[in-house]
This record gives structure tokens, sequence and C-alpha cells, in this order.
């Protein structure tokens, strides 16, 4: 003797009907006022990035001579 079927939710449909949507939607906002854009002075940046290269080749300069120097006592 087996139990009888009985299913508890119903069966989901394939192509269910489009329901409203819950989000709500509001208008855009206005967009703000764009500012001027002033250019970086390019001089500044060069020296900036060739003070930056330099201070890297001497600090791994350090660090080679340093190790080479502990490793040959």
């Amino acid at each position: 003797m087996s139990k009888p079927l009985n299913p508890g939710r119903k069966a989901v449909e394939l192509n269910p009907p489009a329901r409203p949507s819950r989000i709500r939607r509001d208008p855009p906002a206005p967009a703000p006022a764009q500012k001027a854009l002033n250019p970086y002075p390019t001089e500044r940046e060069a020296w900036v990035v060739v003070i930056g290269v330099l201070s890297f080749a001497l600090a791994i300069a350090i660090i080679i001579i340093g190790f080479s120097d502990y490793t040959s006592k």
C-alpha cells in the first residue's frame, strides 16, 4: 500500500505573466555643473617621476651592495 501523492505547492509556470516591478524608479537627478579643468604642470610631474626613479635605483643599489658585503664575509 502506498501513500497517495499530495503536492504541497503549485508547480512553477514556464512562461509566467509579467509582474509589476517593486523597484521605485525616480526620475534622474539633474547633472551637477562641470568645473573647469586645470591641467597639471607637466614639468613638475616630470621631476617627480625622475626623483622617484632615482630614489628607487639608489635603494636597490644600497640593498645589493649591503647584501654582497654581508655574504662576502
